[in-house]
Protein backbone atom coordinates (compact mmCIF):
# COMPACT_ATOMS: atom_id res chain seq x y z
CA UNK A 1 0.00 0.00 0.00
CA UNK A 2 1.48 3.36 -0.95
CA UNK A 3 1.74 6.54 1.13
CA UNK A 4 -1.23 8.30 -0.55
CA UNK A 5 -3.63 5.37 0.05
CA UNK A 6 -2.53 5.21 3.70
CA UNK A 7 -3.36 8.90 4.25
CA UNK A 8 -6.76 8.48 2.51
CA UNK A 9 -7.81 5.61 4.83
CA UNK A 10 -6.71 7.53 7.90
CA UNK A 11 -8.90 10.47 6.88
CA UNK A 12 -11.91 8.13 6.58
CA UNK A 13 -11.36 6.37 9.91
CA UNK A 14 -10.08 9.12 12.23
CA UNK A 15 -10.67 12.79 12.98
CA UNK A 16 -8.71 15.50 11.17
CA UNK A 17 -6.29 16.21 14.05
CA UNK A 18 -5.56 12.55 14.62
CA UNK A 19 -4.76 12.27 10.94
CA UNK A 20 -2.35 15.17 11.16
CA UNK A 21 -0.62 13.47 14.06
CA UNK A 22 -0.18 10.21 12.15
CA UNK A 23 1.06 12.08 9.07
CA UNK A 24 3.69 13.81 11.20
CA UNK A 25 4.85 10.52 12.70
CA UNK A 26 5.12 8.87 9.27
CA UNK A 27 7.02 11.85 7.83
CA UNK A 28 9.38 11.85 10.78
CA UNK A 29 10.06 8.16 10.31
CA UNK A 30 10.80 8.65 6.61
CA UNK A 31 13.17 11.52 7.48
CA UNK A 32 15.08 9.39 9.96
CA UNK A 33 15.47 6.64 7.33
CA UNK A 34 16.69 9.22 4.80
CA UNK A 35 19.27 10.68 7.21
CA UNK A 36 20.46 7.19 8.13
CA UNK A 37 20.86 6.37 4.44
CA UNK A 38 22.88 9.54 3.81
CA UNK A 39 25.07 8.87 6.84
CA UNK A 40 25.65 5.29 5.72
CA UNK A 41 27.12 6.57 2.44
CA UNK A 42 30.14 8.26 3.93
CA UNK A 43 32.77 8.82 1.28
CA UNK A 44 36.25 7.87 2.56
CA UNK A 45 38.67 10.79 3.04
CA UNK A 46 42.49 10.52 3.07
CA UNK A 47 44.23 13.14 5.20
CA UNK A 48 47.77 11.73 4.98
CA UNK A 49 49.83 8.94 3.42
CA UNK A 50 53.08 7.98 5.13
CA UNK A 51 55.54 7.40 3.60
CA UNK A 52 55.11 9.38 0.37
CA UNK A 53 58.32 7.74 -0.84
CA UNK A 54 58.95 4.13 0.16
CA UNK A 55 60.06 0.65 -0.83
CA UNK A 56 58.46 -2.79 -1.06
CA UNK A 57 58.12 -4.30 2.42
CA UNK A 58 57.73 -0.93 4.16
CA UNK A 59 54.61 -0.25 6.23
CA UNK A 60 52.28 2.38 4.78
CA UNK A 61 50.04 4.30 7.18
CA UNK A 62 46.93 5.98 5.75
CA UNK A 63 45.06 8.35 8.06
CA UNK A 64 41.70 9.90 7.42
CA UNK A 65 38.02 9.13 8.01
CA UNK A 66 35.10 7.00 6.82
CA UNK A 67 37.24 3.95 6.04
CA UNK A 68 34.82 1.67 7.90
CA UNK A 69 35.32 -0.01 11.26
CA UNK A 70 36.26 -3.28 9.51
CA UNK A 71 37.74 -3.88 6.08
CA UNK A 72 35.12 -6.24 4.70
CA UNK A 73 35.07 -5.67 0.95
CA UNK A 74 36.82 -2.32 1.24
CA UNK A 75 40.30 -2.02 -0.29
CA UNK A 76 43.29 0.22 -1.06
CA UNK A 77 44.87 0.79 -4.48
CA UNK A 78 48.44 1.98 -5.07
CA UNK A 79 49.34 2.99 -8.60
CA UNK A 80 46.24 1.23 -9.97
CA UNK A 81 46.99 -2.10 -8.26
CA UNK A 82 44.71 -3.39 -5.50
CA UNK A 83 46.34 -4.51 -2.25
CA UNK A 84 45.57 -8.18 -1.56
CA UNK A 85 43.95 -9.33 1.70
CA UNK A 86 47.23 -10.56 3.18
CA UNK A 87 48.78 -7.10 2.82
CA UNK A 88 46.59 -5.36 5.44
CA UNK A 89 47.88 -5.01 9.01
CA UNK A 90 45.27 -2.70 10.55
CA UNK A 91 41.92 -1.35 9.37
CA UNK A 92 39.82 1.09 11.39
CA UNK A 93 37.52 3.94 10.47
CA UNK A 94 40.39 6.45 10.70
CA UNK A 95 43.55 4.39 10.20
CA UNK A 96 44.82 1.82 7.70
CA UNK A 97 48.18 0.08 7.94
CA UNK A 98 49.43 -2.15 5.12
CA UNK A 99 52.62 -3.68 3.79
CA UNK A 100 53.81 -2.14 0.51
CA UNK A 101 53.85 -5.00 -2.06
CA UNK A 102 56.87 -6.09 -4.07
CA UNK A 103 55.36 -4.98 -7.39
CA UNK A 104 54.52 -1.47 -6.19
CA UNK A 105 54.47 1.26 -8.85
CA UNK A 106 54.45 5.04 -8.63
CA UNK A 107 50.95 6.43 -8.53
CA UNK A 108 47.86 7.41 -6.64
CA UNK A 109 46.75 5.95 -3.32
CA UNK A 110 42.97 5.48 -3.18
CA UNK A 111 40.71 3.99 -0.48
CA UNK A 112 37.51 2.43 -1.84
CA UNK A 113 34.47 1.45 0.26
CA UNK A 114 30.83 0.70 -0.54
CA UNK A 115 30.19 4.43 -0.30
CA UNK A 116 32.70 5.33 -3.02
CA UNK A 117 36.32 6.25 -3.67
CA UNK A 118 38.44 8.71 -1.72
CA UNK A 119 40.29 11.60 -3.26
CA UNK A 120 43.80 10.31 -3.98
CA UNK A 121 47.08 10.59 -2.17
CA UNK A 122 50.42 10.01 -3.91
CA UNK A 123 53.17 7.42 -3.50
CA UNK A 124 56.53 6.96 -5.25
CA UNK A 125 58.81 3.93 -5.26
CA UNK A 126 62.11 4.90 -3.67
CA UNK A 127 64.05 2.81 -6.19
CA UNK A 128 63.44 5.43 -8.90
CA UNK A 129 64.26 8.51 -6.84
CA UNK A 130 67.74 10.04 -6.67
CA UNK A 131 67.21 10.64 -2.96
CA UNK A 132 68.73 7.87 -1.00
CA UNK A 133 67.75 5.59 1.80
CA UNK A 134 68.55 6.38 5.41
CA UNK A 135 72.15 6.06 6.39
CA UNK A 136 73.40 3.58 8.96
CA UNK A 137 73.48 5.65 12.15
CA UNK A 138 76.12 3.41 13.72
CA UNK A 139 78.67 4.44 11.13
CA UNK A 140 81.61 6.51 12.34
CA UNK A 141 83.25 9.34 10.44
CA UNK A 142 84.57 8.02 7.09
CA UNK A 143 88.28 7.39 6.61
CA UNK A 144 90.08 6.52 3.34
CA UNK A 145 93.18 4.37 3.58
CA UNK A 146 93.84 3.67 -0.09
CA UNK A 147 92.57 4.32 -3.64
CA UNK A 148 93.54 2.02 -6.52
CA UNK A 149 94.53 2.57 -9.21
CA UNK A 150 96.19 5.88 -8.35
CA UNK A 151 95.51 7.31 -11.81
CA UNK A 152 92.96 6.96 -14.57
CA UNK A 153 90.73 8.77 -17.05
CA UNK A 154 87.00 9.44 -17.22
CA UNK A 155 85.13 6.17 -16.74
CA UNK A 156 88.01 4.36 -15.00
CA UNK A 157 86.75 2.17 -12.14
CA UNK A 158 88.59 2.94 -8.91
CA UNK A 159 88.37 1.14 -5.56
CA UNK A 160 88.32 3.17 -2.36
CA UNK A 161 89.32 1.27 0.78
CA UNK A 162 88.80 2.49 4.32
CA UNK A 163 86.14 2.52 7.02
CA UNK A 164 83.00 4.33 8.12
CA UNK A 165 81.46 4.58 4.64
CA UNK A 166 78.15 3.05 5.78
CA UNK A 167 76.57 -0.29 4.93
CA UNK A 168 74.52 1.38 2.17
CA UNK A 169 75.25 4.48 0.15
CA UNK A 170 72.10 6.41 0.96
CA UNK A 171 72.78 10.11 0.51
CA UNK A 172 76.53 9.59 0.76
CA UNK A 173 78.67 10.54 -2.22
CA UNK A 174 82.21 10.37 -3.55
CA UNK A 175 83.62 13.76 -4.52
CA UNK A 176 86.38 14.51 -7.01
CA UNK A 177 88.27 17.71 -7.76
CA UNK A 178 86.37 19.57 -10.48
CA UNK A 179 88.08 20.58 -13.72
CA UNK A 180 86.91 24.21 -13.63
CA UNK A 181 88.53 27.54 -14.35
CA UNK A 182 87.06 30.19 -12.06
CA UNK A 183 89.53 32.89 -13.13
CA UNK A 184 87.43 33.69 -16.21
CA UNK A 185 84.42 34.85 -14.19
CA UNK A 186 83.57 38.40 -15.16
CA UNK A 187 83.30 40.97 -12.38
CA UNK A 188 80.98 42.87 -14.70
CA UNK A 189 78.26 40.39 -13.88
CA UNK A 190 77.90 41.99 -10.46
CA UNK A 191 78.60 41.15 -6.84
CA UNK A 192 75.44 39.04 -6.56
CA UNK A 193 77.25 36.00 -7.91
CA UNK A 194 78.75 35.13 -4.53
CA UNK A 195 75.46 35.63 -2.73
CA UNK A 196 73.52 33.34 -5.06
CA UNK A 197 76.09 30.52 -5.03
CA UNK A 198 77.55 30.98 -1.54
CA UNK A 199 76.45 27.56 -0.28
CA UNK A 200 77.70 25.57 -3.27
CA UNK A 201 81.26 24.30 -3.69
CA UNK A 202 82.17 24.46 -7.38
CA UNK A 203 85.69 23.14 -6.75
CA UNK A 204 84.39 19.58 -6.43
CA UNK A 205 81.88 17.35 -8.20
CA UNK A 206 80.33 14.04 -7.23
CA UNK A 207 80.22 10.81 -9.22
CA UNK A 208 77.33 10.79 -11.65
CA UNK A 209 74.00 9.08 -10.95
CA UNK A 210 72.88 9.30 -14.58
CA UNK A 211 76.07 7.65 -15.86
CA UNK A 212 75.76 4.88 -13.23
CA UNK A 213 79.21 5.67 -11.82
CA UNK A 214 78.49 4.00 -8.46
CA UNK A 215 78.96 0.23 -8.74
CA UNK A 216 79.50 -1.02 -5.17
CA UNK A 217 79.23 0.42 -1.66
CA UNK A 218 80.01 -1.13 1.71
CA UNK A 219 81.30 0.15 5.03
CA UNK A 220 84.91 -0.53 4.07
CA UNK A 221 84.97 -0.55 0.25
CA UNK A 222 83.56 1.60 -2.54
CA UNK A 223 83.86 0.98 -6.26
CA UNK A 224 83.11 4.05 -8.33
CA UNK A 225 84.04 5.41 -11.76
CA UNK A 226 85.89 8.68 -12.32
CA UNK A 227 83.18 11.08 -13.52
CA UNK A 228 83.16 13.37 -16.52
CA UNK A 229 84.49 16.78 -15.46
CA UNK A 230 86.99 15.63 -12.82
CA UNK A 231 90.68 16.56 -12.71
CA UNK A 232 93.77 15.58 -10.78
CA UNK A 233 93.32 16.33 -7.09
CA UNK A 234 91.81 15.12 -3.86
CA UNK A 235 89.08 12.47 -3.72
CA UNK A 236 86.97 12.15 -0.57
CA UNK A 237 83.85 10.41 0.74
CA UNK A 238 81.06 12.40 2.39
CA UNK A 239 78.42 10.77 4.61
CA UNK A 240 75.99 12.12 7.19
CA UNK A 241 78.83 11.70 9.70
CA UNK A 242 81.17 14.04 7.85
CA UNK A 243 83.92 14.13 5.23
CA UNK A 244 86.78 11.70 4.94
CA UNK A 245 90.40 12.64 4.46
CA UNK A 246 91.19 13.38 0.78
CA UNK A 247 93.57 11.20 -1.21
CA UNK A 248 95.06 12.39 -4.47
CA UNK A 249 93.95 10.78 -7.75
CA UNK A 250 95.75 11.59 -10.98
CA UNK A 251 93.44 11.97 -13.96
CA UNK A 252 94.79 11.88 -17.51
CA UNK A 253 92.85 12.09 -20.76
CA UNK A 254 94.90 10.23 -23.33
CA UNK A 255 92.89 11.63 -26.22
CA UNK A 256 93.25 15.31 -25.33
CA UNK A 257 91.94 17.80 -22.79
CA UNK A 258 88.66 19.28 -21.63
CA UNK A 259 88.19 22.56 -19.78
CA UNK A 260 85.18 24.04 -17.99
CA UNK A 261 85.18 27.83 -17.89
CA UNK A 262 83.13 31.07 -17.97
CA UNK A 263 80.55 30.03 -15.41
CA UNK A 264 77.23 31.84 -15.48
CA UNK A 265 74.46 31.59 -12.90
CA UNK A 266 70.84 32.10 -13.92
CA UNK A 267 67.57 32.52 -12.06
CA UNK A 268 64.92 30.80 -14.16
CA UNK A 269 61.18 30.86 -13.55
CA UNK A 270 58.72 28.23 -14.79
CA UNK A 271 54.96 28.80 -14.55
CA UNK A 272 52.00 26.60 -15.44
CA UNK A 273 48.32 27.60 -15.13
CA UNK A 274 45.24 25.42 -14.74
CA UNK A 275 42.10 27.38 -15.68
CA UNK A 276 38.44 27.14 -16.82
CA UNK A 277 37.78 24.17 -14.57
CA UNK A 278 34.40 22.51 -15.10
CA UNK A 279 33.83 19.19 -13.40
CA UNK A 280 30.93 17.51 -11.65
CA UNK A 281 32.98 14.75 -10.09
CA UNK A 282 36.25 14.93 -8.21
CA UNK A 283 39.03 14.62 -10.76
CA UNK A 284 42.70 14.16 -9.87
CA UNK A 285 45.41 15.86 -11.87
CA UNK A 286 49.18 15.38 -11.65
CA UNK A 287 51.67 17.87 -13.09
CA UNK A 288 55.27 16.93 -13.93
CA UNK A 289 57.27 20.14 -14.08
CA UNK A 290 60.75 19.63 -15.62
CA UNK A 291 63.80 20.44 -13.51
CA UNK A 292 67.09 21.56 -15.07
CA UNK A 293 69.35 18.52 -15.18
CA UNK A 294 72.54 18.19 -13.09
CA UNK A 295 75.66 17.41 -15.14
CA UNK A 296 79.38 18.17 -14.91
CA UNK A 297 78.77 21.21 -17.13
CA UNK A 298 75.72 22.26 -15.10
CA UNK A 299 76.65 21.27 -11.54
CA UNK A 300 74.32 23.48 -9.50
CA UNK A 301 70.53 23.25 -9.80
CA UNK A 302 68.46 24.45 -6.85
CA UNK A 303 64.71 24.90 -6.52
CA UNK A 304 64.55 28.08 -4.42
CA UNK A 305 60.84 28.91 -4.63
CA UNK A 306 57.84 26.69 -5.38
CA UNK A 307 54.14 27.48 -5.05
CA UNK A 308 52.04 25.58 -4.18
CA UNK A 309 54.09 23.06 -2.19
CA UNK A 310 54.85 20.03 -4.42
CA UNK A 311 54.18 16.42 -3.49
CA UNK A 312 57.80 15.57 -4.42
CA UNK A 313 60.35 18.22 -5.39
CA UNK A 314 62.70 15.93 -7.35
CA UNK A 315 61.49 12.69 -8.90
CA UNK A 316 62.97 11.52 -12.21
CA UNK A 317 64.04 15.07 -12.95
CA UNK A 318 60.57 16.54 -12.39
CA UNK A 319 58.71 18.45 -9.70
CA UNK A 320 55.43 16.66 -8.97
CA UNK A 321 52.24 18.54 -8.12
CA UNK A 322 48.90 16.89 -7.44
CA UNK A 323 45.47 18.39 -6.90
CA UNK A 324 41.79 17.52 -6.98
CA UNK A 325 40.02 19.74 -9.51
CA UNK A 326 36.57 19.84 -7.94
CA UNK A 327 37.95 21.22 -4.70
CA UNK A 328 40.22 23.65 -6.50
CA UNK A 329 37.51 24.96 -8.83
CA UNK A 330 35.33 25.97 -5.90
CA UNK A 331 38.00 28.35 -4.63
CA UNK A 332 39.15 30.22 -7.73
CA UNK A 333 39.05 30.10 -11.50
CA UNK A 334 42.80 29.79 -12.05
CA UNK A 335 45.55 27.90 -10.26
CA UNK A 336 49.17 28.93 -10.91
CA UNK A 337 52.13 26.64 -10.30
CA UNK A 338 55.30 28.72 -9.99
CA UNK A 339 58.92 27.58 -9.69
CA UNK A 340 62.19 29.48 -9.40
CA UNK A 341 65.45 27.67 -10.09
CA UNK A 342 69.02 28.84 -9.62
CA UNK A 343 71.20 27.17 -12.26
CA UNK A 344 74.95 27.51 -12.85
CA UNK A 345 76.49 26.35 -16.12
CA UNK A 346 79.94 26.32 -17.66
CA UNK A 347 81.21 26.66 -21.18
CA UNK A 348 83.17 23.60 -22.33
CA UNK A 349 86.26 23.62 -24.53
CA UNK A 350 87.51 20.30 -25.87
CA UNK A 351 90.83 19.62 -27.56
CA UNK A 352 90.89 16.09 -28.94
CA UNK A 353 93.63 14.10 -30.59
CA UNK A 354 91.46 12.04 -32.92
CA UNK A 355 94.21 9.49 -33.55
CA UNK A 356 94.33 8.64 -29.83
CA UNK A 357 90.62 7.71 -29.70
CA UNK A 358 90.02 3.96 -29.72
CA UNK A 359 86.93 1.83 -30.45
CA UNK A 360 84.79 1.00 -27.43
CA UNK A 361 86.08 -1.80 -25.22
CA UNK A 362 83.88 -4.70 -24.05
CA UNK A 363 83.95 -3.17 -20.54
CA UNK A 364 82.39 0.09 -21.74
CA UNK A 365 79.89 -1.72 -23.95
CA UNK A 366 78.67 -3.72 -20.95
CA UNK A 367 77.82 -0.61 -18.89
CA UNK A 368 74.17 0.36 -18.45
CA UNK A 369 74.57 3.91 -19.74
CA UNK A 370 76.17 2.58 -22.97
CA UNK A 371 73.29 0.20 -23.62
CA UNK A 372 70.74 2.94 -22.97
CA UNK A 373 72.55 5.47 -25.15
CA UNK A 374 72.81 3.15 -28.16
CA UNK A 375 69.28 1.68 -28.04
CA UNK A 376 66.15 2.83 -29.86
CA UNK A 377 63.41 4.53 -27.85
CA UNK A 378 60.24 6.54 -28.48
CA UNK A 379 62.30 9.49 -29.67
CA UNK A 380 65.43 8.02 -31.27
CA UNK A 381 64.44 5.51 -33.98
CA UNK A 382 67.94 4.28 -34.69
CA UNK A 383 66.81 0.82 -35.85
CA UNK A 384 65.12 2.30 -38.92
CA UNK A 385 66.69 0.59 -41.96
CA UNK A 386 67.01 3.80 -43.97
CA UNK A 387 68.79 5.48 -41.06
CA UNK A 388 71.20 2.55 -40.67
CA UNK A 389 71.91 2.56 -44.40
CA UNK A 390 72.63 6.30 -44.42
CA UNK A 391 74.91 6.04 -41.37
CA UNK A 392 76.93 3.28 -43.05
CA UNK A 393 77.23 5.30 -46.27
CA UNK A 394 78.55 8.32 -44.38
CA UNK A 395 81.15 6.60 -42.17
CA UNK A 396 82.29 4.01 -44.73
CA UNK A 397 85.09 1.85 -43.33
CA UNK A 398 86.02 4.29 -40.56
CA UNK A 399 86.16 2.60 -37.11
CA UNK A 400 87.22 5.53 -34.94
CA UNK A 401 84.02 6.69 -33.13
CA UNK A 402 85.19 10.31 -32.84
CA UNK A 403 85.96 10.54 -36.55
CA UNK A 404 82.67 8.78 -37.33
CA UNK A 405 80.76 11.41 -35.33
CA UNK A 406 82.65 14.20 -37.14
CA UNK A 407 81.93 12.65 -40.55
CA UNK A 408 78.19 12.54 -39.80
CA UNK A 409 78.26 16.13 -38.49
CA UNK A 410 80.09 17.41 -41.57
CA UNK A 411 77.71 15.49 -43.84
CA UNK A 412 74.68 17.20 -42.28
CA UNK A 413 76.26 20.63 -42.59
CA UNK A 414 77.07 20.05 -46.26
CA UNK A 415 73.84 18.41 -47.38
CA UNK A 416 71.08 19.68 -45.08
CA UNK A 417 69.42 23.05 -44.62
CA UNK A 418 68.30 24.72 -41.40
CA UNK A 419 64.71 26.02 -41.38
CA UNK A 420 64.01 29.51 -40.09
CA UNK A 421 61.08 28.33 -37.92
CA UNK A 422 59.95 25.17 -36.17
CA UNK A 423 57.97 22.64 -38.15
CA UNK A 424 54.62 21.43 -36.83
CA UNK A 425 54.90 19.55 -33.56
CA UNK A 426 53.92 16.12 -34.91
CA UNK A 427 56.41 16.17 -37.79
CA UNK A 428 58.90 13.31 -37.60
CA UNK A 429 62.65 14.07 -37.70
CA UNK A 430 62.96 11.06 -40.03
CA UNK A 431 61.33 13.24 -42.69
CA UNK A 432 64.83 14.66 -43.13
CA UNK A 433 65.83 11.45 -44.92
CA UNK A 434 64.01 12.83 -47.95
CA UNK A 435 63.49 16.56 -47.36
CA UNK A 436 67.03 17.28 -46.08
CA UNK A 437 65.64 20.36 -44.38
CA UNK A 438 64.73 20.68 -40.72
CA UNK A 439 64.58 22.89 -37.65
CA UNK A 440 66.91 22.83 -34.62
CA UNK A 441 64.89 20.05 -32.98
CA UNK A 442 64.87 17.89 -36.14
CA UNK A 443 68.61 18.24 -36.66
CA UNK A 444 69.52 17.38 -33.05
CA UNK A 445 67.27 14.31 -33.00
CA UNK A 446 68.33 13.21 -36.49
CA UNK A 447 72.04 13.59 -35.67
CA UNK A 448 71.60 11.62 -32.43
CA UNK A 449 69.71 8.93 -34.34
CA UNK A 450 72.48 8.57 -36.92
CA UNK A 451 75.11 8.33 -34.17
CA UNK A 452 73.26 5.54 -32.39
CA UNK A 453 72.71 3.75 -35.70
CA UNK A 454 76.50 3.79 -36.07
CA UNK A 455 76.93 2.30 -32.59
CA UNK A 456 78.05 5.54 -30.93
CA UNK A 457 76.43 6.28 -27.54
CA UNK A 458 74.60 9.59 -27.89
CA UNK A 459 71.91 11.55 -26.04
CA UNK A 460 69.66 14.36 -27.24
CA UNK A 461 69.70 17.37 -24.92
CA UNK A 462 66.79 19.80 -24.57
CA UNK A 463 66.71 23.13 -22.82
CA UNK A 464 66.85 26.84 -23.52
CA UNK A 465 69.33 29.09 -25.27
CA UNK A 466 69.82 32.46 -23.54
CA UNK A 467 71.07 35.28 -25.74
CA UNK A 468 73.02 38.42 -24.83
CA UNK A 469 69.75 40.38 -24.47
CA UNK A 470 68.46 37.93 -21.82
CA UNK A 471 65.89 36.52 -24.23
CA UNK A 472 65.61 32.76 -24.47
CA UNK A 473 64.19 30.13 -26.76
CA UNK A 474 63.70 26.37 -26.62
CA UNK A 475 66.73 24.63 -28.07
CA UNK A 476 68.14 21.15 -28.70
CA UNK A 477 71.62 19.73 -29.15
CA UNK A 478 73.52 16.41 -28.75
CA UNK A 479 76.20 14.81 -26.61
CA UNK A 480 78.11 11.70 -27.68
CA UNK A 481 80.48 9.53 -25.68
CA UNK A 482 84.13 8.71 -26.35
CA UNK A 483 85.87 6.19 -24.11
CA UNK A 484 88.29 7.87 -21.74
CA UNK A 485 87.07 11.33 -22.71
CA UNK A 486 83.37 11.01 -21.78
CA UNK A 487 80.65 13.27 -23.21
CA UNK A 488 81.32 15.65 -26.10
CA UNK A 489 78.78 18.40 -26.97
CA UNK A 490 77.62 19.03 -30.54
CA UNK A 491 75.12 21.69 -31.64
CA UNK A 492 74.20 21.08 -35.27
CA UNK A 493 71.78 24.03 -35.55
CA UNK A 494 74.33 26.55 -34.24
CA UNK A 495 76.93 24.91 -36.45
CA UNK A 496 74.60 25.83 -39.31
CA UNK A 497 74.57 29.40 -37.92
CA UNK A 498 71.15 29.49 -36.29
CA UNK A 499 70.48 33.22 -35.58
CA UNK A 500 71.66 33.78 -32.01
CA UNK A 501 73.25 36.65 -30.11
CA UNK A 502 76.05 35.10 -28.08
CA UNK A 503 77.87 36.98 -25.32
CA UNK A 504 81.08 36.17 -27.10
CA UNK A 505 80.63 35.86 -30.89
CA UNK A 506 82.07 32.73 -32.48
CA UNK A 507 84.24 33.15 -35.58
CA UNK A 508 83.75 29.69 -37.07
CA UNK A 509 80.42 28.22 -35.91
CA UNK A 510 80.80 24.96 -37.83
CA UNK A 511 84.15 24.25 -36.20
CA UNK A 512 83.33 25.55 -32.72
CA UNK A 513 80.04 23.73 -32.08
CA UNK A 514 81.54 20.30 -32.66
CA UNK A 515 83.17 19.57 -29.30
CA UNK A 516 82.57 22.92 -27.62
CA UNK A 517 79.58 24.67 -26.06
CA UNK A 518 79.02 28.04 -24.41
CA UNK A 519 77.52 28.66 -20.98
CA UNK A 520 74.32 30.09 -22.49
CA UNK A 521 72.89 26.58 -23.00
CA UNK A 522 70.65 25.59 -20.05
CA UNK A 523 69.76 21.88 -20.15
CA UNK A 524 66.42 20.63 -18.78
CA UNK A 525 66.78 17.04 -19.96
CA UNK A 526 69.45 14.72 -21.28
CA UNK A 527 67.95 11.75 -23.10
CA UNK A 528 64.32 10.75 -23.35
CA UNK A 529 62.50 10.79 -20.00
CA UNK A 530 59.89 8.00 -20.21
CA UNK A 531 57.35 8.65 -17.45
CA UNK A 532 54.76 6.04 -16.49
CA UNK A 533 51.10 6.90 -15.98
CA UNK A 534 50.43 7.07 -12.25
CA UNK A 535 46.64 7.43 -12.09
CA UNK A 536 45.45 4.61 -14.37
CA UNK A 537 46.06 3.16 -17.80
CA UNK A 538 43.00 5.04 -19.05
CA UNK A 539 43.87 8.42 -17.60
CA UNK A 540 44.22 11.40 -19.90
CA UNK A 541 47.76 12.62 -20.51
CA UNK A 542 49.30 15.73 -22.03
CA UNK A 543 52.56 15.48 -23.99
CA UNK A 544 54.33 18.63 -25.12
CA UNK A 545 56.51 17.98 -28.19
CA UNK A 546 59.30 20.28 -29.31
CA UNK A 547 59.66 22.00 -25.96
CA UNK A 548 62.50 22.65 -23.53
CA UNK A 549 62.31 19.14 -22.01
CA UNK A 550 62.10 15.67 -23.56
CA UNK A 551 59.56 13.83 -21.39
CA UNK A 552 56.58 11.64 -22.23
CA UNK A 553 54.06 13.08 -19.73
CA UNK A 554 53.64 16.69 -18.59
CA UNK A 555 50.23 16.37 -16.99
CA UNK A 556 47.81 13.54 -16.27
CA UNK A 557 44.16 13.62 -15.22
CA UNK A 558 41.87 10.84 -14.03
CA UNK A 559 38.92 9.56 -16.00
CA UNK A 560 35.64 11.42 -15.66
CA UNK A 561 33.52 14.24 -17.05
CA UNK A 562 35.94 17.12 -16.67
CA UNK A 563 36.98 20.11 -18.73
CA UNK A 564 39.86 22.42 -17.96
CA UNK A 565 42.56 24.30 -19.80
CA UNK A 566 46.26 24.26 -19.04
CA UNK A 567 48.90 26.77 -20.09
CA UNK A 568 52.58 25.93 -19.79
CA UNK A 569 54.45 29.21 -20.06
CA UNK A 570 57.88 29.44 -21.64
CA UNK A 571 60.78 29.69 -19.16
CA UNK A 572 61.65 33.22 -18.04
CA UNK A 573 65.19 34.28 -17.15
CA UNK A 574 64.81 36.59 -14.15
CA UNK A 575 68.48 37.22 -13.56
CA UNK A 576 72.05 36.48 -14.65
CA UNK A 577 75.07 36.58 -12.33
Amino acid sequence: MNFKNTIFLLFRKYSFFRVLFYVFVIALALGVVSVATVKSKRIPVISSVIPVVGSPGDTMVIRGSNFGSTRGTNFVEIGGSRITASGYITWTDTLIKLTIPSNVQDGLVIVTTQSGKSKPGFFANEAGIPVAVKQDKKTSEPVITQITPASGSYGTLITIMGSGFGTSRGESKVYFTANVDESSLSSALGSGQGEVTADFDFSVLSASESDYDYEYWSDSEIRVRIPDGATTGGVYVKTDKGKSNPINEEIKLAAGSKNYHTRKTYIIQLNADIDSIDTKKGTAITLRVPRPVVTSRQPMVELTECSPEPVISDYKNTVIHQLELQKASSKSGKIRFSHNFVVSSYAVKSEINAKAVKPYSPTVKSRIFFKNATAADSLIQCTNEDVITLAKEIIGKETNPYIQAKLIYDYLLRNYTLRDSLRKSDASPLDLLKSKKGDAYDLAIFYTTLLRAAGIPAEPVAGILVDSEMKNQAHWWTEFYVEGFAWIPVDVALGMELPYKAFRPVENSAEFYFGNIDSQHIAFSKGWNEIKQTISQNSKIVYRPKTYALQSIWEESSEGDVNYSSLWNDPIVLGLY
